[in-house]
């Protein structure tokens, strides 16, 4: 039987470090976002909530400072700063954006993103050289520590990917988990797919404007190292009980995010956690604040002071995931906490 050959890690992992946090519901969001498109169809979940769901999903949304919209500007004793919120795979809707942002960036002095060119050659080199990052090299594989009723949906969601089961045995779980997350339709787009941060790089390459790195290259190995390996464990197996509606979750997400509403879906997330067997809201409350507080605001605090000293150069422009400008420890609260104006801007 022929199969897909497996997904360039380097690719995947940038998708990972890109927007990626320890239930495996929110790795859609924050690590594998994917494009809805002719490959890929399903519902909008969202359209489908009980009146009674959608006001409580409005309000916890309401409660979270920048909630809603894309494209904001942070002024300050006459330095500016404009932040775009991205997807990281392709959709023919990121064009209109990209013209609206031409100018903006043809102005900046520097594009600031989340993993630059120098960072993703980095990436590639360090795997090829310690496949161990990716990939268990010692120690039981995952068909060993997982039980047989979990190897059995695990072997199944790998073939409707064209992937070996026994390749899936020896991949890291949290990068098993990532995978997974990703609808068996949507596999060719994440090697050819190119969101609006990969089509801001190249057009800031295209013009000579410098990028820069907001961190490290081996930030996401030191974020996945901190969760415990039953936990990693745990992501797949919420994983493969999301397997029947894991293309609807994409869809909503995609068309959540061109609406300016990423807050929105991951607190719908959140929200729909709870129901999953075995949680509560409590628990999934406090997962998911986990999950934000490592994944997205320890982040966001160690971006200010690059955001503050591009600013200083000129009216620089960042892309980062939509994820990281909301909330109470969002990019754009934490600016707004030092001083900085914060204005939303129309796409």
């Amino acid at each position: 039987m022929l199969t897909q050959p497996p997904l360039a890690p380097a690719r995947l992992v940038a998708c990972c470090r890109r927007a990626a946090r320890t239930v495996a519901t929110a790795l859609i969001l924050v690590a594998t976002p994917l494009v809805a498109g002719a490959k890929c169809s399903g519902i909008n979940l969202l359209s489908q909530l009980p009146a009674t769901e959608t006001a409580a999903l409005e309000a916890a949304t309401a409660a979270q400072p920048y909630a809603r919209g894309n494209l904001w500007r942070a002024s300050k004793a006459g330095q500016s700063l404009h932040i775009i919120g991205t997807y990281h795979l392709a959709d023919a809707r990121h064009a209109p954006i990209m013209a609206r942002l031409a100018p903006i960036l043809a102005a900046a002095p520097v594009l600031l993103v989340e993993a630059g060119p120098e960072e993703e050659r980095a990436l590639k080199r360090d795997i090829a050289a310690d496949p161990g990052l990716l990939f268990l090299t010692e120690g039981p594989s995952l068909k060993q520590q997982l039980s047989p009723e979990d190897w059995q949906m695990l072997s199944a969601a790998m073939a409707r990917r064209n992937m070996p089961a026994m390749m899936a045995a020896k991949m890291r779980p949290w990068y098993l988990a990532v995978t997974l997350a990703i609808p068996p339709c949507g596999m060719p787009e994440m090697t050819t797919g190119s969101g609006l941060d990969h089509q801001l790089i190249a057009q800031a390459q295209a013009q000579d404007i410098p990028i820069r790195a907001l961190e490290p290259h081996t930030t996401l190995f030191r974020l996945f190292d901190t969760i415990p390996q039953e936990d990693q464990l745990g992501l797949i197996r919420t994983t493969l009980l999301m397997e029947d509606r894991i293309t609807d979750y994409s869809v909503t997400l995609a068309d959540s995010y061109f609406a300016g509403e990423s807050r929105l879906m991951w607190e719908y997330m959140r929200l729909e956690s709870a129901k999953i067997p075995g949680y509560s809201p409590e628990k999934a409350d406090a997962e998911y604040a986990r999950l934000e507080a490592a994944l997205m605001s320890s982040r966001n605090r160690a971006w200010i002071e690059r955001l503050e000293q591009a600013a200083a150069e000129g009216p620089s422009l960042a892309a980062v995931g939509a994820l990281h400008l909301s909330g109470e420890a969002g990019v754009l609260q934490l600016l707004a906490d030092r001083g900085w104006q914060i204005e939303a801007l129309p796409l």
